[in-house]
C-alpha cells in the first residue's frame, strides 16, 4: 500500500478540525480530515479545482 505525503491546509488553524491533501504519482488527489484520519476522499485535480471553485462562488 502507497504511504500519502499528507500536508496540512493552510487555511487549518490548528491540530483540530484540519485538512490533508496528498497527491499520488498516477495524478490523482487524496483528502482527508484530522477527526478520522483513517477514510480519505480520492478525485482528479480538474474535479477537485471544479469544487473549489464553486465553493467560493458560493454566498455564504
Amino acid at each position: 500500500m502507497h504511504t500519502h505525503d499528507w500536508q496540512k491546509s493552510t487555511y487549518s488553524p490548528d491540530g483540530s478540525n484540519c485538512v490533508y491533501i496528498a497527491a499520488s504519482p498516477d495524478g490523482t488527489v487524496h483528502l482527508r480530515e484530522s477527526d478520522d484520519p483513517d477514510i480519505s476522499l480520492t478525485t482528479t485535480p480538474d474535479r477537485l479545482h471544479a469544487l473549489i471553485r464553486t465553493l467560493k462562488a458560493t454566498p455564504r
